[in-house]
């Protein structure tokens, strides 16, 4: 591979850890002049490469970088130094990154049931085998257990909440991370931050002796394809499979899992694929899994004693677990709608307080699903029963 994006990338970094730096020390004029040489830089790469899938971070750096030129060019205004004017480059530099990196990692220890969790019984039993029972009983497994799974599926069917649910039931922490804001927060900086983010995860579960579920979501991010890769992508990609191999083969009694979701399985390459040991794919709602979650989002509605769960799953077919939420969210404001549109409503101000919606009906609820088509089209179910034929792994 040409070494001119990586070129690129890093004269961008050091153009804009310059510009930091003088920024700091409040020499205006030359912190703009490297702001706008990072822009050029990174305007080049995108430019030279516009189909990479990185070219959404360099934009938004950009954009970054051209406010604070905005906001230095104001004359006689006093604004705020990005870091500690009197502190050396390197803490400088050390405290952006964590800070940034900070803001990329939401820790906690989830209060999410399996009863929320509605259907996808082949997932949770997935699951459960590989990180509720060994946790609990590790004794019981002297050949180990995966370390990685793969949750893979259309959007909107519970790949977040089937995570958090099974941190919960083994009473251990959830490390939430978007991928591709690991990829955009600190440019020239995303494998450092996959490597702090497993020696967060690690120094978590041996620290306080619980378990940690590391969750990537859009791993795809991270991990896609190896075509056309500009940049750090390959460093991101390599430190990812150390990472992992660190977890699957030198820390068998860590109580470290990490769990990949993405919507796009297929693009992710062979040896990434190899660490998620556990494939398990996230499916549309049943019929059965449709009617509870009707009962569920109807259930704090002012709905007519004439609508049905059963009936609305039939006619949702096909819809995901976002969707049919959003069916319930519409028939409410439909109504509500309706009640601020009413001849008498805001005659006064006890009126407004004191008028209440309709009953949701069955009609309304038609009306929604006539008009809300799902957000997953059977091109993309084919695709994923084709993928799973060759990579489902439970």
């Amino acid at each position: 591979m040409s070494l001119a994006p990586q070129e690129l990338e890093n004269s961008a970094s050091r153009f804009a850890a310059e510009a930091i730096k003088l920024d700091s020390q409040g020499a205006r004029g030359m912190a703009i002049s490297n702001y706008q040489r990072a822009i050029e830089s990174l305007n080049k790469l995108i430019n030279l490469y516009p189909e990479s899938k990185l070219n959404r971070v360099y934009q938004e750096r950009m954009a970054a970088y051209q406010n604070r030129i905005k906001a230095l060019q104001m004359n006689n205004v006093d604004i705020e130094p990005v870091v500690d004017a009197k502190a050396s480059p390197e803490e400088q530099k050390q405290a952006l990154t964590r800070n940034e990196f900070d803001s990329l990692v939401m820790k906690e220890k989830p209060n999410v049931s399996w009863a929320e969790v509605i259907g996808l019984d082949d997932a949770k039993s997935a699951l459960r085998e590989s990180i509720v029972y060994p946790a609990k009983r590790p004794d019981l497994f002297p050949l180990g257990w995966p370390r990685g799974m793969l949750l893979y599926g259309p959007p909107g069917c519970g790949k977040t909440i089937l995570a958090a649910a099974t941190a919960s039931e083994i009473a251990g922490y959830f490390i939430n991370v978007d991928a591709a804001s690991m990829m955009s927060k600190w440019l020239g900086e995303a494998e450092k931050n996959v490597s702090k983010l497993f020696s967060l995860a690690r120094g978590m579960a041996e620290k306080e002796g619980l378990p940690v579920i590391l969750f990537i979501d859009e791993v795809d991010s991270l991990l896609g394809n190896r075509s056309s890769e500009v940049g750090g992508e390959i460093r991101v990609k390599n430190q990812f499979l150390t990472e992992m191999d660190g977890i699957n083969g030198k820390g068998k009694d860590l109580k470290l899992y990490v769990i990949g979701a993405t919507n796009k399985p297929w693009t992710l390459d062979w040896p990434f694929l190899r660490r998620f040991t556990k494939r398990i794919y996230v499916s549309l709602p049943t019929l059965e899994a449709r009617v509870n979650l009707f009962d569920l989002y109807t259930s704090p509605l002012n709905k007519d004693d004439k609508v049905k769960s059963a009936e609305l799953a039939k006619l949702a077919d096909g819809y995901s677990a976002s969707d049919i939420k959003d069916i319930c969210q519409s028939a409410q404001l439909m109504v509500v709608n309706d009640l601020f549109h009413s001849p008498n409503f805001g005659d006064s101000v006890l009126g407004e307080a004191q008028s209440q919606p309709r009953q949701i009906t069955m009609p309304d609820f038609k009306e929604i699903i006539t008009r809300r088509k799902p957000s997953v089209s059977m091109e993309m179910i084919r695709a994923y029963y084709k993928w799973s034929e060759q990579f489902r792994a439970l």
